[in-house]
């Protein structure tokens, strides 16, 4: 596996993607192949699956999470300091650190407070939409 893509997915893609009607769901689907390693702290997959239960429901919340977790292209990171970038929005942080922890290759969300990120050179953090993932994905 380390010949392939590691990132972390922000929860807004995570939602979106497990919907088989929506346009990010290949993400889910490349996830599944095993196309890229997903990696995952313990502060995003309890968002994750807030936000899964809020939006769908609890059993579909329960499902996502058990497949993740038994997924061997999924990386347990833990996290060891905080750097703090996202001002606007300091819960966004956690996908930062897992990001830099686990030495990951990208970053991938359509949220606007990583736009920052573009201005910072410390530590670097390239951040991809849904659809400048699709476009590097191997399997794409």
């Amino acid at each position: 596996m380390a010949d392939r893509l590691k990132v972390v997915i922000d929860t807004n893609i995570i939602v979106r993607s497990i919907s088989g009607k929506s346009l990010a769901s290949f993400v889910f689907d490349a996830l599944l192949k095993q196309e890229f390693i997903l990696c995952l702290s313990t502060e995003i997959l309890l968002e994750y699956e807030e936000k899964l239960s809020q939006i769908y429901d609890q059993e579909t919340a329960e499902l996502v999470m058990s497949e993740l977790l038994m997924l061997p292209n999924v990386e347990k990171v833990n996290i060891y300091f905080d750097f703090r970038l996202i001002a606007p929005d300091a819960d966004d942080d956690k996908f930062i650190n897992c990001m830099v922890s686990a030495n990951a290759d990208y970053l991938v969300s359509d949220d606007r407070h990583f736009r920052v990120l573009s201005r910072i050179q410390f530590p670097k953090i390239e951040c991809l939409t849904y659809e400048d993932f699709k476009r590097i994905l191997p399997g794409s």
